[in-house]
């Protein structure tokens, strides 16, 4: 009897740890939180997102008022951040101007993630002549300046705020094709991939369940990044007069108009100007605390 208790210790499973390792998304958000500045910079989003959600809540003033008695008033009590030439409340464009740019922006980023995981696995993972003629393409794509490209495909669609979303995803493509396609090399590499094709798994399967999936991390963290000079791109091409037409409200815009007064009310250009500073800054440090968080050689 002794005997076989002993025998039945030996041969028992060992008890589970009391401490169960947290799934993925917790641990990147636990490293994403120790990241003071991303920390930073997810609370800065946050609000600018809010912002725009509740504009027309948080706007003190309707961003099309015109009230030429009060035109070109400089900041204080009853208009936080001054007037324009047209008498509008500054603060309530600049709330306003925030929705156009980061619906531009994350519509954009939207166009150029979808086509461009699309090429990047079938490039990586088909290889041969469809690898050369995508990533070929890309390249050609790549050879010309981002704004240059994005003005040029501007001037074929026309100005406008959806024609800017388009231009920009277009742009944008390459860059996640190629690092899609990179990532995909790897994990194609794997010995999993070969069993799940010796087990009878269609290619088909094996993208949707494993390569697509080993992807992930890298998109997500390129498409944080590619936000924020998305709104960049977008602002760039509403100060030329291609992207949002006035009289609706847009960083870029607002700066364009802004600049022939910028020695009388320099705030016309001053404040447009740090609210497109410190949301790409927000994002870029937000990129920066992803790409650590997703790094599995951080995760503790």
């Amino acid at each position: 009897m002794a005997r076989e208790l002993a025998t039945r210790e030996r041969v028992a499973p060992a008890r589970r740890p009391a401490y169960q390792p947290a799934g993925t998304l917790v641990q990147v958000w636990r490293m994403l939180r120790r990241h003071r500045l991303a920390a930073v910079g997810l609370v800065v989003a946050g609000l600018l997102v809010g912002a725009a959600i509740f504009a027309d809540l948080v706007a003190p003033y309707p961003p099309l008022q015109i009230a030429m008695p009060e035109r070109l008033q400089p900041p204080s009590p009853r208009h936080l951040l001054g007037t324009d030439d047209f008498g509008r409340d500054v603060l309530s464009r600049i709330i306003h101007g925030s929705r156009v740019s980061l619906q531009v922006g994350a519509i954009a980023v939207g166009i150029a993630l979808t086509v461009g995981v699309v090429l990047g696995i079938a490039a990586g993972y088909l290889g041969g002549r469809t690898d050369s003629v995508i990533m070929r393409a890309m390249d050609i794509v790549l050879a010309f300046p981002a704004i240059l490209l994005a003005i040029a495909i501007m001037a074929i669609l026309g100005p406008g705020t959806v024609n800017v979303m388009i231009a920009i995803g277009i742009v944008y493509v390459p860059i996640f094709a190629r690092v899609v396609r990179a990532s995909t090399l790897q994990v194609k590499a794997n010995e999993y991939i070969e069993a799940a094709r010796a087990l009878g798994a269609s290619d088909a399967r094996i993208v949707l369940r494993h390569v697509l999936p080993g992807t992930v991390d890298t998109a997500v963290v390129q498409a944080s990044l590619s936000l924020a000079f998305a709104i960049l791109a977008e602002a760039a091409l509403s100060f030329l007069g291609l992207g949002t037409q006035p009289p609706t409200p847009s960083w870029g815009s607002m700066l364009a108009q802004g600049r022939e007064w910028i020695e009388r009310a320099p705030w016309l250009t001053l404040f447009p100007g740090a609210a497109i500073f410190v949301t790409v800054l927000a994002l870029n440090v937000i990129g920066d605390g992803l790409r650590d968080a997703l790094d599995p050689r951080l995760r503790v």
